[in-house]
């Protein structure tokens, strides 16, 4: 049973029974793809359905068998552009991401290492010797440079590690707070590594490290090649589908012999794979400008320290140490650009299964039949024919407007299905905030006369044509973000136009009433207040004598002596018991003798 209305709820129940179908007929979908698929489906008007609609038990088994029937259709080229755009939603990264993420892995392989050097409270030789021996460990692991099993590394890293910081500087570390001593296996782990990479350079060890910059400078070519190769071929198959749908539009003849063939959905497919590919190769031209840039500065600080220690015995470390952690620095940043090159390695090999169902429909030999008589234009010379029309020379920050639909022809895509890319040189139209390119003069002129149809038209070709959906960037969002495990918004997102503004204001508007005798303090009132109270009471006095007359006045302003008491102490007394003694028989008796009795009847002190 289902809810009646198409909630959060009942979208991932929709969801897992669509996996678990397509899962039963052998074809395994992630969570993301069948979400993708669910939201394409239910926006496609053909389909009938509405979000806000009340759902019956049919409505919901309709809508699981479409989605069921289009994941299972591997033939077409739309669902596996769908699936590159999962992919690459899922698994791309930009540079500061992918670092980041490597960052927060090796930090938390370390974390039980780190853990047991900085809670250890080591007594007797042996176990100060384990702790030393961890250090080591956790220096050559976060350093990356040989294995801690290697005992010429071990050996190596060992005397590094006593140079700088000897085993009898344990009782000071041991003292230290748990962050401070993670701070300094990281200072450590820096001046080790830079040693170590200096008595490489100076032929002395250097056991278990690779030497990364001769690796980047022979891997980075090869990998730009392999892209500026899979780059090409992706353009020649755009103009080869490009130039077969004009000749469609343009002749019924062909556009019956050609409508049985996916040509719309190949187009699609190799310009997301081509839009893709540029991402990786922009990112794989960066890391070989860093390349180039550490190079200079690695053989730049060696060849300082070099001149710096030459054959002294000892040096300053004020000098020496700033120098192995810009090294150290260096180096990271080379095993970063290897991390990063394989990464977009990677990911170029993977994007290719994406291109097999086109392919396959449309082998070397049959689409070079289908091109008979048909001349193909690439993208360079479509923008060629149009650049004598316009040109942007008075609009300010022309390069850096956002144009809708990823830069193709706004018309081409609403009226004709096709993917042509727009030339800014004909022209920008702006139309409620948003800029649209054109392929043609003709285009630009019809589209300008009724902007909302073209628009409405794009945007229901793109639900109708599930694979163009993210590549020209036309979805409204909101409808299925609580049931996507990573945002889809993040790779639809819309760069931020900035520009440089200024504004300036009058310094004070309103005349200044500034009352330089208001006091906000209450005791400054009270000191001031007994100050005007004790001036009353005083006089002024003046006196002049014969020395002084017709000389100068001279005033003299004095305070009266005041008379002052202080009591600092309480009086206070105390009293003894008085003293009560009688004496009986002193008068004497019957008897001869005479006896005395004497009766103390004083009261005790702690009585009184």
């Amino acid at each position: 049973t289902y809810p009646t209305q198409m909630s959060p709820r009942v979208i991932k129940l929709i969801i897992r029974q669509v996996g678990e179908e397509c899962a039963a007929k052998g074809q395994a979908v992630s969570e993301t793809l069948v979400a993708f698929m669910v939201k394409a489906v239910v926006l496609d008007p053909r389909n009938e359905f509405n979000v806000d609609q009340i759902l019956t038990k049919r409505d919901v088994q309709n809508l699981i068998q479409l989605c069921v029937t289009r994941l299972l259709d591997t033939t077409n080229p739309s669902l596996s552009t769908i699936k590159m755009q999962v992919y690459f939603d899922m698994d791309y990264a930009n540079r500061a991401e992918l670092l980041r993420e490597q960052r927060r892995v090796l930090e938390g392989r370390l974390a039980p290492l780190v853990r047991d050097i900085t809670d250890s409270r080591p007594r007797v030789p042996d176990e100060m010797m384990k702790v030393y021996q961890m250090i080591v460990s956790y220096v050559l692991l976060s350093s990356g440079l040989g294995s801690p099993t290697d005992i010429e590394v071990v050996r190596e890293a060992t005397a590094a590690l006593q140079s700088i910081f000897p085993q009898t500087a344990l009782s000071a570390f041991i003292s230290f707070s748990k962050k401070d001593k993670e701070q300094q296996l990281k200072n450590l782990t820096m001046l080790v590594t830079g040693i170590r990479l200096f008595n490489r350079e100076c032929g002395n060890g250097g056991k278990g490290i690779d030497d990364l910059p001769a690796i980047l400078n022979e891997v980075l070519p090869s990998a730009t090649r392999t892209m500026e190769d899979s780059l090409n071929t992706c353009h020649v198959l755009a103009h080869c589908y490009t130039a077969l749908l004009e000749s469609m539009h343009e002749d019924q003849h062909r556009h019956r012999q050609l409508s049985s063939f996916k040509l719309k959905e190949a187009l699609f497919n190799v310009r997301q794979y081509e839009a893709f590919l540029c991402i990786l190769m922009s990112d794989a031209i960066t890391g070989a400008q860093e390349v180039e840039k550490m190079n200079v500065q690695f053989a730049t600080t060696m060849e300082q320290l070099k001149n710096i220690v030459q054959n002294k015995v000892s040096v300053d470390t004020k000098d020496v140490f700033p120098l192995f952690v810009a090294i150290c620095n260096v180096w990271t940043g080379f095993q970063n650009e290897l991390l990063l090159l394989s990464f977009l390695s990677n990911m170029t090999n993977n994007l290719q299964q994406f291109l097999e169902a086109q392919s396959q429909l449309f082998p070397e030999e049959v689409l070079t039949s289908l091109l008979e008589g048909v001349t193909v234009k690439t993208d360079e010379e479509r923008i060629r024919e149009t650049m004598e029309w316009l040109f942007p020379e008075t609009t300010a920050d022309f390069d850096q407007l956002l144009i809708q639909y990823h830069g193709f022809c706004a018309y081409a895509i609403g009226v004709k299905g096709l993917t042509l890319p727009g030339n800014p040189a004909i022209g920008i139209l702006k139309h409620k905030d948003r800029c649209y390119v054109f392929s043609s003069k003709e285009s630009a002129y019809i589209f300008a006369q009724d902007p909302d149809k073209f628009i409405q038209l794009t945007s229901r070709k793109s639900k109708r044509t599930h694979a163009c959906i993210l590549l020209i960037n036309a979805l409204l969002f909101g409808f299925f973000s609580s049931i996507q495990t990573r945002s889809a918004d993040k790779s639809l997102m819309k760069p931020t136009t900035k520009h440089d503004s200024s504004t300036q204001t009058d310094t004070h508007i309103l005349p200044p009433s500034i009352v330089k005798s208001y006091e906000w303090n209450e005791w400054e009132l009270r000191r001031k207040a007994i100050k005007l109270a004790n001036l009353r009471r005083k006089l002024t006095h003046a006196m002049q004598t014969d020395l002084s007359h017709l000389r100068r006045e001279n005033s003299t302003q004095v305070y009266l002596p005041k008379d002052v008491s202080t009591q600092t102490k309480h009086e206070n007394s105390s009293n003894v018991p008085r003293p009560q003694i009688f004496l009986a028989g002193l008068r004497g008796g019957s008897s001869a003798p005479t006896r005395m009795v004497k009766v103390d009847l004083t009261r005790p002190i702690d009585e009184t």
